[in-house]
């Protein structure tokens, strides 16, 4: 029996270029070192690997059980969410604990198109977005970073930014997809607690101090053209802890 071609099945060429299969044992023991800076290729970007089973996540995690325990850590973190999602299917569109589902989302639709576009004005979120946008990839501590500013700063619905970035994701998995969103907005299982907000300005000076990688993506960063913050930070921050204080108090 012949293989289809990808071609005849609906699938087009992207042009985007697509992660090796193979990583260095050096990057994987420096892991817990380098794994939180988005400049550098300090993650092995094995995500879409594991996801469509091009490698093996058992052999990759008994290797890395000999090289660094932050590494297994991250591919434990992938089979628990996996794990959630058989055994409590309700989260595909239902937060894990129930009492968050009385959150009063904003509609703002402006807002998020401005989310999706990286035009925030918060330089972390933008060059997080449009490298997600031109490459189908987004480095682990920015996606927290874009997750939390869209669920605590702009308070628009998890479930929209999920959904985003179950678009654009070549490594798109629904349970590790979900797990991260539910993680952000506070309502899953071992969540950020509600009152943990990311500052991104702090979140830039930690990871990007220099700037390089929100340069690499937002080049007009530092002129005129680069936008005002489409909300202060204090004040969003306040909006949230109120907004989210009122809906588990009912």
């Amino acid at each position: 029996m012949q293989v289809p071609l990808l071609e005849n099945l609906g699938f087009l060429p992207a042009g985007i270029p697509f992660p090796l299969r193979t990583v260095t044992q050096g990057l994987i023991r420096k892991y817990d070192q380098t794994r939180n800076f988005p400049a550098i290729d300090g993650t092995s970007r094995l995500g879409v690997h594991f996801r469509f089973g091009t490698i093996s996540i058992r052999e990759k995690a008994r290797l890395a059980s000999t090289l660094n325990d932050t590494y297994l850590s991250e591919l434990i973190w992938r089979d628990f969410y996996s794990q959630i999602l058989t055994h409590f299917p309700n989260v595909v569109d239902r937060p894990f604990k129930p009492q968050y589902d009385q959150i009063s989302w904003r509609e703002a639709p402006d807002e998020f198109e401005r989310w999706c576009n990286g035009l925030t004005g918060y330089p972390i979120v933008d060059a997080g977005m449009r490298e997600l946008n031109n490459t189908g990839y987004m480095h682990n501590r920015v996606r927290m970073i874009t997750a939390s500013f869209l669920t605590k700063h702009l308070l628009i619905d998890w479930r929209r930014g999920e959904a985003y970035f179950a678009e654009k994701l070549l490594d798109f998995d629904l349970a590790s997809n979900n797990g991260g969103w539910q993680w952000a907005a506070g309502c899953g299982t071992d969540a950020a607690p509600y009152f943990r907000i990311f500052n991104p300005e702090s979140q830039t000076k930690k990871f990007d101090p220099e700037f390089k990688y929100i340069r690499k993506w937002v080049p007009e960063f530092g002129t005129p053209k680069y936008p005002k913050p489409i909300v202060e930070h204090s004040f969003a921050r306040q909006r949230c802890l109120d907004t989210y204080k009122r809906a588990l108090q009912e």
